[in-house]
């Protein structure tokens, strides 16, 4: 296995800069598992592609305001990326340039706030430690943070909150869960009247969103932890949703990994670190909704471990072929 098996080529015309309205007008791509053919529908066509008694489970993670701007002492500005609370007033975040935020040194976000660096971590991670005279230093930080939009993502200035899924409730993630922004009220509604039900679970993403590969062999390559709960009532949907023929159909990559994950270790909550490569069992997840993703990344390898990399990326090519939109913002795939 090479890093070079799942490079890809894409024309910066077919990225995305903005959603399209309305989320389910967006396109899909389907392709059959056992055979590799494709058709071209509409994410508004879902409940037509799906029987009565799937199970459609998604992730309810919300994003944070994790983007925040800072001065440095000396002169100089700073970008953190926040990734993780570690306690009241103490985070893990993504430093730039880490360079200039070595332990002891002090970043400026306003006048009565500050962030030190208490930490220096591999990949230009930091632990920061908050300094406010505010009753709730965390609540500081997020009220001067922004929404975190990829890099390949410019100058849009639209609602933030369309870059936050429908069911998202519980703040945690440093970038959107993106299968699940194709959803709304009317097709959920219309999955319902079909017999298809739809439920959560959470996982936060975290740093290898933005992290590439970098090592020639993907083996080699170590995914950072990331938060997961899957509800009891969800694992009962499940076991009732199989046992009667039902499949369940994961909406993106994050709720794949919580689902493998207890699948494999039995843990319905904690950290996951499970990087699913060509090769994978699966266990639990029948049919996948997906975004397209980057070349070399390891959301394009699991979903080439789901449905073989040669299918996938002749799908990617004919995506590319017919004009589909990549990334955050585009268009989407379901592997059923």
């Amino acid at each position: 296995m090479r890093l070079s098996d799942f490079d890809y080529e894409l024309p910066d015309e077919l990225i995305a800069q903005t959603p399209i309205e309305p989320r389910d007008a967006a396109r899909l791509l389907v392709m059959s598992r056992e055979t590799g053919q494709v058709s071209h529908q509409h994410v508004r066509d879902l409940p037509d592609l799906l029987r009565a008694g799937d199970l459609v489970v998604a992730n309810r993670s919300r994003v944070l305001p994790a983007r925040v701007h800072a001065r440095l002492r000396g002169g100089g500005a700073a970008e953190l990326l926040l990734l993780r609370r570690l306690s009241p007033g103490r985070w893990q975040a993504l430093g730039r340039p880490a360079r200039r935020l070595r332990p002891g040194d002090l970043a400026t976000v306003s006048d009565d706030l500050r962030l030190r660096v208490t930490a220096a971590l591999p990949d230009g991670v930091r632990e920061i430690e908050v300094e406010t005279e505010r009753a709730d230093p965390d609540a500081a930080l997020l009220a001067a943070g922004s929404t975190p939009l990829p890099p390949y993502i410019r100058n849009w200035v639209g609602d933030p909150d369309r870059y936050q899924t429908i069911f998202a409730d519980l703040e945690g993630s440093a970038a959107a869960p993106t299968a699940g922004l194709h959803f709304t009220p009317e097709l959920l509604q219309r999955l319902a009247a079909r017999g298809i039900c739809l439920t959560t679970l959470v996982l936060h993403v975290g740093l290898d969103t933005f992290r590439p590969v970098s090592h020639q062999d993907p083996r080699v390559h170590r995914m950072h932890s990331e938060w997961f709960s899957v509800p009891s009532e969800l694992r009962q949907r499940i076991e009732q949703t199989r046992s009667h023929g039902g499949r369940v159909v994961a909406v993106g990559t994050t709720t794949v990994r919580a689902l493998e994950t207890w699948a494999a270790t039995g843990e319905s909550e904690g950290w996951t670190d499970l990087f699913i490569l060509p090769g994978h069992r699966f266990a639990l997840v029948d049919a996948l909704l997906t975004n397209f993703h980057l070349p070399r990344s390891t959301l394009l390898m699991l979903v080439s471990a789901f449905a073989g990399r040669e299918r996938v990326l002749a799908a990617y090519s004919d995506a590319i072929r017919q004009g589909y939109r990549f990334y955050s913002f585009g268009d989407a795939m379901l592997l059923i």
